[in-house]
């Protein structure tokens, strides 16, 4: 039984050590051979011979399992080894971050209007029908109202659907000069290529005493904005109308694709139109007890502005997180 033993201890691997296992105790091992002639024993050494058998078996099955737990062990060892990795090999730099496109974008047009003098006003996400609309001069009747348009809420509120109540806040709570801006979410029952439930907008106010303020400063103030966002651009104000204002006016700028000379994207006209303005309508300006005054104001799109500077073909894709198009903006 040493030559057994001896052979279990020079076994180097797990293969070789199955393999004795099996000369052992498999189907035509040789411990298996001796328990299958223990039936022709003669009856008076059959109990001396099994113990016998047993002992060798018992023995032998310790030797082979304290052998396998031995390889296994070196075999861990060794495989753990050859898959370490050093990682003081590696010097991998980090990935910085950036500025979402859109908060890029709003800081951009934020730090503008600071560096002109406006204050920067906020106010609730959630609105009363007084502040969103009426204070608004837009009447029950006006489509704006509409719930496709409008997201209602079971007290009568409602999420604010412009961020122009930030500016009935401010005038019910000062008095003139108002000089300010507004940037905010928003919130819309609107989805396509360029629209979203949530958005961005930055409304500015203008308010003086008297008649110090005219379409002429509105004027000069957003043409050099404008200048400042997108490089030399022409600007032209198309009439237009909002319940707030009157006058009221579109503002369009020459395409930045095709420098004004007609393409897909500004369908031809050479013209795209980037923010709504206006002289203060009088009875917004009633509704907040304000007598003797002259105002502007104006309100743009964050998103519409990203778009554009950043060339982005499709809204919905600065809100779906897709870590390559943001890394695009490092």
């Amino acid at each position: 039984m040493q030559d057994i033993i001896n052979k279990i201890d020079s076994a180097l691997n797990l293969d070789e050590l199955e393999q004795i296992r099996l000369e052992l105790f498999g189907k035509k091992g040789s411990i298996t051979a001796e328990f299958n002639r223990l039936k022709d024993v003669e009856p008076e050494n059959k109990k001396a011979y099994a113990q016998s058998l047993n002992i060798k078996r018992d023995t032998l099955t310790a030797k082979l399992n304290e052998k396998k737990l031995s390889l296994e062990s070196e075999y861990i060892k060794s495989k753990m080894k050859s898959e370490a990795i050093d990682i003081s090999l590696f010097n991998e730099p980090l990935s910085t971050g950036a500025l979402h496109p859109v908060m890029e974008t709003m800081d951009r047009i934020i730090e503008y209007f600071v560096a002109q003098n406006f204050s920067i006003e906020t106010g609730p996400l959630i609105e009363d029908d007084f502040h969103n609309f009426e204070a608004l001069n837009l009447p029950k009747y006006h489509p704006a109202r509409d719930m496709q348009d409008t997201f209602y809420l079971k007290d009568f509120r409602l999420l604010r659907t412009h961020t122009s109540p930030v500016q009935v806040r401010t005038m019910l709570n000062q008095k003139p000069p108002i000089r300010m801006i507004a940037p905010g979410s928003v919130f819309r029952r609107d989805l396509d290529l360029t629209h979203t439930p949530m958005f961005h907008q930055v409304e500015g106010l203008v308010v003086e005493d008297g008649t110090k303020v005219s379409f002429a400063n509105l004027k000069y103030i957003l043409e050099d904005f404008l200048r400042y966002m997108f490089g030399d651009v022409k600007v032209r104000f198309r009439p237009s109308f909002f319940p707030f204002t009157e006058p009221s006016t579109e503002v369009d700028i020459s395409c930045i694709f095709c420098s004004g000379c007609g393409c897909r994207v500004c369908k031809q006209t050479g013209w795209l139109e980037v923010l709504g303005s206006g002289v203060v309508d009088p009875n917004v300006f009633e509704a907040v007890g304000y007598k003797n005054v002259s105002g502007y104001a104006f309100g743009l799109g964050v998103e519409r502005f990203a778009m554009l500077l950043h060339r982005i073909p499709d809204l919905r894709s600065l809100f779906e997180g897709d870590i390559r198009l943001l890394e695009q903006f490092k």
